[in-house]
């Protein structure tokens, strides 16, 4: 179930009364009014930023406003709109993290450009390095990503070169 589906399945008339709030309905109808391309592709983008951040099973305030941040400048969004969108994948991504990671990597690789998914590449380092450190952990599943998005070994390092100050595998103090 996608999304939009779970959220729209909260609002529907036969949801159960506990979904059925104004809030709930509000967050619909914030991400209805995306083109349904758009939210497909800012859902599946901000879901597999997510993936990095919760590589070490935290997801720290910093690792968020990082991910709201590339949200908002890549979907040219409302920060209000990006917020929900972060929320709403980082809670996805904790419900169904291990079932649904490829699925929607894949997905994502089917409807981006190879610029959108270069740039994608880049922003799981940058949300790793949020907080100064990127972890073995992250490390490993920007590399999965990565072999899921169609990069090879020397395009994953050539982004990775630059931000190898923050690996936490060559220091000593961020380990």
């Amino acid at each position: 179930m996608s999304i939009l589906e779970w959220f729209r399945s909260l609002g529907a008339p036969d949801a159960p009364v506990h979904g059925n709030t104004e809030t709930v309905r509000r967050i619909v109808a914030q991400l209805d009014a995306l083109e349904p391309q758009r939210a497909r592709y800012l859902a599946a983008f901000a879901y597999v930023l997510g993936r990095v951040a919760n590589a070490d099973l935290d997801i720290s305030d910093v690792e968020t406003t990082r991910m709201i941040d590339l949200v908002q400048s890549v979907g040219h969004l409302p920060e209000e709109q990006a917020i929900l969108v972060v929320t709403i994948a980082k809670s996805q991504n904790r419900l169904f993290g291990g079932t649904e990671n490829f699925l929607v990597t894949r997905e994502f690789r089917a409807i981006a450009s190879d610029d959108e998914r270069r740039g994608l590449l880049d922003c799981l380092f940058s949300v790793a390095a949020a907080d100064d450190a990127i972890s073995g952990e992250e490390d490993a599943q920007i590399w999965q990503i990565a072999g899921e998005l169609g990069f090879t070994h020397d395009e994953f390092v050539q982004v990775r070169l630059r931000y190898s100050d923050k690996r936490t595998v060559f220091s000593r103090d961020k380990a």
